[in-house]
């Protein structure tokens, strides 16, 4: 099998053990699930779906960041207790990743189960030399880490410009730079608290999955991902802060899957340009075809989201079930899966066969898709 690596920004040999340690980003559950977060999600558990076929065990821990500004920020405007909103949130995204027919996750942690974790995570960070303490908040010292920049490869002036983006908070005047980011920060007067060494407050962002990631799966982690839009600053500040605790690589391969546009717009929950997959459902709309229709789509580039695209997979669907059972073209699958996961070409694969009578039903499965 071959994948995109983003840090080496090429595709390259993806060979890991018997078992296979994946760490997916999450929700953060202040909202409904979109097309594009189940893009990521397909995605995922179509590469889960090869590698066993293929032998292997996987171990894929996908976490749920039950506490951070977002979710705090809704819960205000709602009126609710910040983990009441996550309950229904999660509830809801477990029924539309069900029905999306999404293999079950090795572990689905939430940052409120890891405060001890992380805790001890922010020591290992402090006693390597790599954080220092301002304004009852502790920060990561990015001039302590030359390796700062390593999976995202922008420079300086682009990154400054996405964390200001993107929550980073450049213009903190407790930073010696910047860049520096946030490991714990004093909690606001009516958000949650713990205590700590520096005070009561509450962890940032980064630091949850770092702590989340090494609890459940080691020191070392075969292959993380998620959207593209987490590589900065999420996870780059996500490596840095694990290497420099450990002294030990972070992640073998990051996997990274691309964006999904409304209207010419990133979907995003800011701008509501939005599609959410329980109301594709409730429209009636099969959920093999829902899935159909994300795979159609190269996994790491990004694309428009439109309704005749569904209607497409939902034609194809149709297709596929009449062709019946059979195992017509599942080493093409096969082939076009380790080739950087091209999930078109193995679409058209069995579109091929199909068209010549044969049914595919075996190939439909290893997509994940049921005929």
């Amino acid at each position: 099998m071959r994948l995109y690596d983003t840090a080496r920004r090429q595709v390259v040999a993806f060979t890991p053990g018997e078992v296979v340690t994946i760490y997916t980003c999450g929700i953060t559950p202040y909202d409904s699930a979109h097309i594009g977060h189940a893009a990521v999600y397909v995605t995922y558990d179509v590469l889960q779906r090869r590698l066993r076929d293929l032998g292997h065990r996987t171990l894929c821990v996908r976490n749920i960041t039950d506490v951070d500004d977002d979710i705090l920020r809704k819960a205000r405007e709602l009126e609710v207790h910040y983990l009441d909103l996550a309950a229904g949130e999660i509830t809801r995204f477990q029924a539309d990743m069900d029905a999306l027919g999404l293999l079950a996750a090795y572990s689905e942690p939430r940052a409120t189960s890891a405060i001890p974790d992380i805790l001890g995570f922010i020591c290992m960070v402090l006693d390597t030399g790599h954080a220092y303490r301002a304004g009852g908040a502790v920060y990561f010292d990015v001039s302590s880490f030359p390796r700062f920049g390593q999976l995202s490869h922008l420079e300086r002036d682009e990154m400054v410009d996405l964390a200001a983006q993107r929550g980073g908070r450049p213009d903190d005047p407790f930073k010696d730079d910047p860049l520096d980011f946030v490991l714990w920060q004093p909690s606001a007067p009516g958000e949650p608290a713990w205590e700590s060494l520096w005070g009561p407050g509450r962890p940032g962002w980064h630091i949850e999955c770092s702590a989340l990631a090494m609890r459940e799966l080691g020191t070392t982690i075969d292959l993380h991902g998620g959207g593209t839009d987490l590589i900065f600053p999420h996870h780059e500040c996500e490596s840095a802060q694990s290497e420099a605790a450990t002294g030990s690589p972070f992640v073998r391969h990051w996997m990274h899957v691309g964006m999904v546009a409304l209207g010419g717009e990133k979907m995003s929950k800011s701008l509501g340009n939005l599609v959410f997959v329980h109301e594709l459902l409730d429209k009636g709309h099969d959920p093999s075809a829902i899935r159909l229709a994300l795979l159609a789509q190269s996994y790491r580039h990004p694309w428009e989201w439109e309704d005749s695209i569904l209607e497409l997979a939902e034609a194809r669907l149709d297709r596929w079930r009449v062709a019946g059972s059979g195992d017509a073209g599942l080493q093409g699958v096969r082939d076009s899966l380790d080739d950087d996961l091209d999930t078109p070409r193995a679409i058209d694969v069995i579109d091929e066969e199909v068209a010549a009578g044969r049914g595919a039903a075996q190939a439909a499965s290893l997509l994940g898709v049921g005929v």
